[in-house]
């Protein structure tokens, strides 16, 4: 190959990349709470204290845990649903055409007090259980 060839290869390779280095997405989630400075676990992994922000890389399922001393701890899941524009053939347009941008998403979430569980109304619940278990045992198993 001649240096004129390998010059043009070179240069046809680096404008080809540049075309596809073009155009770049952050996704941000900012988890607020009523009161703030609760902790905040996302997915099984602390993340902070409210408010926080972090990045993620994935649309979907998101399990979220907020804790607080004196207040119930709340334990949930919420979707964060993939724009039309970040899908298929939507994305490859978006990524070469468009400039940077940032997806911001806000999840906002209220504690409630603690409160000292009624002794009547666990051992109840916990007989009612029991009386299910057995109902249940005593069903015939079909193979």
């Amino acid at each position: 190959m001649s240096r004129t060839g390998f010059a043009k290869s070179l240069i046809t390779v680096t404008v080809l990349t540049g075309f596809f280095l073009v155009g770049c997405v952050q996704r941000k989630l900012t988890i607020n709470t009523t009161p703030s400075d609760a902790i905040v676990i996302l997915n099984d992994e602390e993340i902070g204290r409210s408010p926080v922000t972090v990045g993620f890389e994935w649309y979907g399922d998101f399990s979220v845990q907020v804790e607080k001393p004196g207040y119930q701890t709340l334990a949930t899941h919420r979707e964060i649903k993939r724009p039309v524009r970040d899908r298929f053939p939507f994305d490859l347009f978006t990524d070469l055409f468009g400039s940077n941008r940032i997806n911001s998403y806000e999840w906002s979430f209220e504690l409630e007090p603690y409160q000292e569980p009624n002794k009547d109304e666990l051992i109840k619940a916990a007989e009612k259980l029991r009386a299910e278990t057995i109902t249940e045992l005593e069903k015939p198993v079909l193979e």
